[in-house]
């Protein structure tokens, strides 16, 4: 399972090429997630509104995953024959843990919310920053999934799988922003906050799956 389908466990150069790409593109992820992190956090708290700010700190939680993908994309080329060592896997748990608190967290805030009546401020800053994210996920997911595939490779495949769970938090982002900033709905920002927690909770289900060995995390010579 843990072979690359290349003989001799010796790279030929272009599929050095594409794992270093592959390399580029998780750090790039990495980056985006910081900067997406921070701007989302601090005009969430600013404007009051809980959906950007619940999917800020999803960013830094998707940061760490990334973190776990630049890692293993790194042994990879090192050793393909190698397992999974004790970042990776500590990456996925950190990550899995966090997505659940996320949840925690956003359940608390939407119930404070209904109980106080608070709403947001304004939500333009969730309409400009989702919009961003979304145009640069969707460039990601296609580079990822092309070179993932030309390498036959599911454990880059499946991080391309889960930018496009970013692309869906963006998109909840961007509908309740919308809806907020066009009509005033009263509650749709909490409506917003949990449609991230539903993609929260399935991603820290996927990522504990991962990290018990239940999904796949080293390239594979079987087709995906």
């Amino acid at each position: 399972m843990n072979n690359l389908n290349i003989k001799d466990e010796n790279m030929d150069e272009s599929q050095k090429r594409l794992f270093d790409i592959a390399l580029n593109l998780s750090a790039v992820t990495i980056l985006i997630g910081l900067l997406e992190g921070i701007a989302s956090v601090y005009f969430g708290y600013k404007d009051e509104t809980l959906t950007l700010f619940g999917f800020g700190i999803d960013s830094f939680i998707e940061m760490i995953s990334g973190l776990g993908v630049y890692v293993m994309i790194k042994r990879i080329i090192s050793n393909p024959t190698n397992d999974r060592n004790r970042f990776e896997i500590t990456a996925l748990m950190i990550t899995g843990i966090c997505f659940y608190l996320l949840i925690v967290g956003l359940t608390a805030g939407i119930i404070i919310n209904l109980y106080q009546g608070n709403q947001p401020k304004t939500t333009i800053s969730g309409i400009i920053i989702s919009l961003i994210s979304i145009v640069l996920m969707l460039v990601l997911i296609n580079r990822k999934l092309f070179v993932g595939k030309k390498l036959n490779c599911s454990p880059i495949i499946s991080d391309a799988n889960c930018t496009r769970v970013c692309v869906y938090m963006s998109v909840v982002v961007l509908i309740s922003s919308g809806l907020f900033e066009l009509f005033g709905l009263k509650y749709i920002d909490n409506f917003g906050a949990l449609g991230i927690i539903y993609f929260s909770f399935k991603e820290g289900k996927e990522t504990f799956e991962k990290a018990k060995g239940l999904k796949s995390c080293s390239c594979s010579d079987e087709h995906n």
